[in-house]
């Protein structure tokens, strides 16, 4: 499964636990709030100035080291 910016946050983290790091390094650490819950993962870079095609690359990668 290929992760998307269009996902939610707490989809991916769900699905792939390793992926908080990645969330975490690129400066998202707010995971736990009520946001995340709701927010897609696009939502959450552009409200934290984060680069979501970086970032959709690096939790790519985790996904991939899963399969």
């Amino acid at each position: 499964m290929a992760i998307t910016k269009d996902m939610s946050i707490m989809e991916v983290v769900q699905q792939y636990p390793d992926a908080v790091e990645v969330f975490m390094n690129a400066g998202m650490g707010c995971l736990g709030c009520a946001a995340a819950r709701f927010e897609n993962i696009e939502q959450g870079c552009v409200a934290h100035g984060i680069d979501v095609d970086a970032l959709v690359e690096g939790l790519n990668e985790v996904a991939a080291a899963h399969q």
